[in-house]
């Protein structure tokens, strides 16, 4: 709960200070493609994940990166996911992935016997991950069967 309040106190005062407004502008800056901005946000999503957790992260950098990503007509569903997904990898990744951490401890190894086996796993996560990305019908048909 600690993290949470933290993190909202962090995206108030971030919002406060019109940074997702300036991040946003700096973004659009760079390009107005899509696919390159959203190259972009997967990158900074990765690596902010494999550093904090996952709840810190998705409350913090959902008011930065979300009205970016509406001014490219995206789906704010599919935004959800692309940015689940990222800090889901993340949370699996050394230094800080908490995942492998209490994988390694239930079965009393080390982060070194584990981790190279699953390096095929971090390219098919990688792999699924640009999928999901750049084919939003992958994870926009199920929410589409409910659209009334």
């Amino acid at each position: 709960m600690l993290l949470i309040g933290a993190s909202m106190c962090m995206s108030w005062a971030l919002s406060y200070e019109n940074i997702p407004q300036d991040i946003s502008t700096g973004l659009l800056s760079l390009s107005d493609n899509k696919i390159v901005i959203l190259l972009i946000i997967n990158l900074i999503l990765l690596f902010v994940g494999i550093f904090m957790d996952m709840t810190p992260a998705v409350l913090i950098f959902t008011p930065i990166f979300l009205p970016i990503v509406t001014k490219l007509g995206l789906d704010p569903v599919h935004f959800g996911i692309i940015m689940v997904l990222n800090l889901c990898i993340g949370l699996c990744t050394p230094p800080v992935g908490s995942v492998l951490f209490v994988g390694v401890g239930v079965a009393k190894t080390t982060i070194e016997k584990v981790f190279k086996p699953l390096l095929p796993l971090f390219v098919a996560m990688i792999i699924a991950l640009f999928l999901v990305t750049y084919i939003p019908e992958l994870s926009l048909w199920l929410p589409s069967l409910f659209d009334l």
